[in-house]
């Protein structure tokens, strides 16, 4: 397929089948912190592995904060960007009790060079620690930053240069 150029209202381009990965960042309703609990935390990554696999994407990056989300992530395979984005919100609203979970829309930038890569993840592992929620950002268990930082496989599988190294000696 080639470049899909959607404009958005007020003036946003979202710009797909790039082959780039996607800075994607959504928010719970009104900037609630619905993500203040374990529990909602956890929901959050298991919808994330789930969506993962079925609609075939790559996670580099994500962190879960207490009223957003961050994601570093390549296109679906089966499906757009909008339509797995919008699975994932679903399945996470759909297993809460807060009504209605989710902003409406959802913020992409495209990653197209391995610098802002770079950029990218460091960004989304900071974020807790920017914000005061933790010192250090091995201390915030909900983002990738602990597969960057031990090779742990958690919840979501990270594409990293650890995985790919795993996955070529055939360990799962």
């Amino acid at each position: 397929m080639g470049l899909h150029c959607c404009t958005m209202p007020k003036g946003l381009i979202r710009y797909h089948h790039t082959g780039h990965f996607h800075f994607v960042t959504f928010s719970c309703y009104h900037r609630q912190p619905f993500f203040c609990s374990v529990s909602g935390r956890t929901i959050f990554e298991r919808s994330l592995e789930t969506m993962r696999l079925r609609y075939d994407f790559v996670v580099a990056a994500y962190v879960v904060m207490p009223e957003h989300i961050h994601l570093l992530m390549s296109e679906p395979k089966k499906a757009s960007l909008s339509k797995a984005l919008q699975a994932l919100k679903l399945s996470v609203s759909v297993q809460s009790t807060h009504k209605p979970f989710w902003q409406i829309r959802y913020y992409d930038f495209n990653v197209y060079s391995s610098p802002k890569r770079s950029e990218k993840i460091n960004y989304i592992h900071r974020n807790p620690v920017s914000r005061g929620l933790v010192k250090d950002s091995i201390d915030w268990p909900w983002s990738s930053y602990g597969h960057y930082a031990t090779g742990e496989q958690g919840t979501v599988e990270i594409e990293s240069e650890c995985t790919a190294t795993r996955r070529n000696r055939g360990n799962p």
